[in-house]
Formats: C-alpha cells, sequence, structure tokens
C-alpha cells in the first residue's frame, strides 16, 4: 500500500512516489534575458490586483523574455518564457513588502509550468516561444498559442552598462520581492476556492553582462476561437495602455530559483 514518505517533495500522479534523483538544484547557468518596462493607467492595473496587493508608487508593467539554458533539475535541458508583472505594494495583516506582481508567466515547457503553478502559486501558462532573434543589433522575442501571436517584444540601440553599474543593479535586486498568489478551484464548485493566498517568492542570480536601450511591446487582440483558453488574458493586458516606456535591458548571466537565505513562503 501506498504511503507519504516524510519530508520529500511529491508532484501528481503522487502514487509512483517522489521525485527525486540527479542535482535537484535551482541553478539557471546560462539566462538570456530582455526587459521591456512601461507606464500604464493606475485604475485599469488595479482591476487585476487582488487585496491586499495595491499599485506600487508608479503604474508600471514590465514584459520580460527569458532563453534559460543548463537548468540542473532539467538534467541541464532548456526552456523559454515570457512574463508581465506589476510594480505593487503589499499591505498585509502581517507583511508590508514592495516588489512585483506576477500578472502571468508564459512558459514553452511543461515541467516548469506544473512545478510553478502546484507548487509555488505562479500563474504560468503554456505558449510557443521560440529562441530570440538578433537583427542588426535589433533584438526579438515573440509568443503565439494555437498559431496566433500573443505578443511582440523588440529592443534596439543597445548600449552596454559597465562593471559599477551592473554591481549597483545587482545590489537593488537583492532587495526586490517578487510575488503571486496560488489559487486552486474547488472540485464542483463555482467561484469558491480550495487554496487561495498570496506567496512571496525568492529569487537570486549574477548578471555577467547588461545593456539599455530602446524598448517596444506590442500585445495582440484576440478571439476565442484564436485562443480559446486565454485570449481574455492576452486582451486585458493589450488594454492596459502603453503612456510611457520606462526601461528597457538585455541582460545575460545565470540566476537561482531556490535561494535558501530567502525562503518562499505565503504572506498575509
Amino acid at each position: 500500500m501506498f504511503k507519504f514518505e516524510k519530508d520529500r517533495f511529491y508532484q501528481m500522479p503522487f502514487h509512483f512516489g517522489p521525485r527525486g534523483g540527479g542535482r535537484g538544484t535551482g541553478q539557471y547557468h546560462d539566462t538570456t534575458t530582455m526587459v521591456v518596462a512601461y507606464l500604464t493607467d493606475r485604475d485599469k492595473l488595479a482591476q487585476y490586483l487582488p487585496p491586499p496587493f495595491e499599485v506600487g508608487e508608479e503604474p508600471i508593467v514590465s514584459v520580460s523574455y527569458s532563453m534559460n539554458r543548463e537548468i540542473d533539475w532539467l538534467a541541464g535541458h532548456s526552456y523559454n518564457i515570457i512574463g508581465v508583472n506589476a510594480s505593487v505594494v503589499f499591505n498585509g495583516e502581517k507583511d508590508h513588502l514592495a516588489g512585483t506582481y506576477a500578472l502571468v508567466l508564459w512558459e514553452n515547457l511543461t515541467d516548469p509550468i506544473l512545478t510553478g503553478r502546484e507548487i509555488e502559486g505562479i500563474p504560468k501558462i503554456y505558449a510557443d516561444i521560440p529562441d530570440h532573434s538578433i537583427i542588426d543589433g535589433e533584438w526579438r522575442a515573440t509568443a503565439s498559442h494555437f498559431g496566433h501571436k500573443i505578443v511582440d517584444l523588440m529592443i534596439q540601440d543597445l548600449k552596454p552598462l559597465n562593471q559599477e553599474q551592473i554591481d549597483e543593479m545587482g545590489k537593488a535586486a537583492e532587495n526586490r520581492h517578487w510575488m503571486g498568489w496560488k489559487y486552486i478551484p474547488k472540485i464542483g464548485t463555482l467561484g469558491e476556492a480550495s487554496v487561495s493566498h498570496a506567496t512571496l517568492f525568492p529569487t537570486g542570480g549574477n548578471t555577467r553582462e547588461a545593456w539599455v536601450g530602446k524598448g517596444e511591446v506590442k500585445w495582440q487582440n484576440l478571439t476565442w476561437e484564436q485562443n480559446p483558453t486565454q485570449f481574455h488574458i492576452v486582451n486585458a493586458l493589450a488594454d492596459l495602455p502603453i503612456i510611457e516606456y520606462r526601461m528597457a535591458m538585455v541582460l545575460k548571466g545565470e540566476s537561482d530559483l531556490a535561494v535558501a537565505t530567502k525562503p518562499k513562503r505565503i504572506i498575509r
């Protein structure tokens, strides 16, 4: 008869036993990231933040693409992501944090999607995300699903940062909080949840090279027929106005999604 073992990591289907073997660290040894941030409408952004989250000092949306290679827990395999985060503050009964809230995170591999949704409460969903392209110094990334484009990112006129600037950027990132909301619906009941709470997901890493430039984000407006499971998400993001672009960067380095000094936890 099956029995759970204490202090072991289980996922569905759990009855085959805990996941194990290999180097199960959260180290991503080779990452290339594009980030474009822009100012949007405060009230429109606020409608997608569950309380006690609130829009931060400025209503900033950041869209990021990352090509992740040499991943320890995937035995050296790789995957790509495009994520959307909002600048927020969390004013809970116990915790008061400033940082970013994960609105959605597209990934092109099932394994990290399941781990991030079930365990960490990150709103991960699937998309086709090819490797980025570089033509005449112009970087581009894109995502699509069911053959229909979701979003395009573009960065050009890149200028390198020196080591002092990279170090300052790294120090600022040490105190950055990345937050989300773990939601699992209740079986057989509409509008009710089995699990519903805010989460804190710390990350770490090392940036070896960085550039700043001019960025652009282009969202599509989709129909149910084009993308039946995600069109409402894409259209909601497309409806957030891009008032002013604030930052565009390309980063190369490594990241760690299992920072021992900053435990993942529920925030209240």
